[in-house]
């Protein structure tokens, strides 16, 4: 059995060992709008994919840098290779978030030019918590005890075609990515 996946534009990609070279944008939009959140445990399809745009659009809805919108895009990016855990039990695999940490941290330097410092990764988990509050109440119907945390945008959870999200996430990495030049 062979260590590598086989990815969506025919890369032959070791999650655990992965090799920058192989990583691609085209890869991670395509896997991410077909991945759904929650584990699947919704209400209705709603991808990873479309959970990063939403990061995306509130970290420039809150006047991120352009960096800080693509580091928000990319923030579930390791998804892509390495599959959505849900937090709960993530946080009992030691060695999945080293991996995810690891890897992540390779798609920041990639496209980003660097790792995210401290700061960044914080007001990054910032927006990827509050979006967690909506999407745990809307497409889990979860009664949250905490205050609705403020955000800019306005959400939908409207089912979207797999490609329309992936062409979306593309568009928005792109222009992101000329705004930070």
């Amino acid at each position: 059995m062979s260590d590598y996946i086989t990815t969506y534009t025919g890369k032959r990609v070791e999650p655990l060992n992965p090799d920058e070279e192989l990583i691609c944008i085209e890869d991670i939009a395509h896997a991410l709008s077909l991945l759904c959140r929650g584990n699947g445990h919704v209400k209705n399809f709603f991808s990873v994919g479309q959970h990063c745009i939403n990061c995306a659009r509130e970290g420039d809805a809150r006047g991120f840098s352009p960096r800080l919108v693509l580091a928000c895009l990319l923030h579930d990016a390791a998804e892509c290779y390495l599959s959505d855990v849900p937090r709960p039990f993530k946080r009992k695999l030691s060695d999945y978030e080293e991996w995810e940490t690891r890897l992540l941290s390779m798609i920041c330097k990639k496209f980003l030019g660097s790792s995210l410092s401290k700061e960044e990764e914080e007001r990054v988990k910032e927006i990827d918590d509050a979006m967690l509050w909506y999407d745990l109440k809307y497409l889990l119907g979860e009664v949250q005890t905490a205050e609705a945390p403020p955000i800019h945008i306005e959400l939908s959870y409207d089912v979207r075609p797999f490609a329309e999200v992936e062409a979306e996430y593309l568009a928005l990495f792109r222009d992101y990515c000329e705004k930070g030049r």
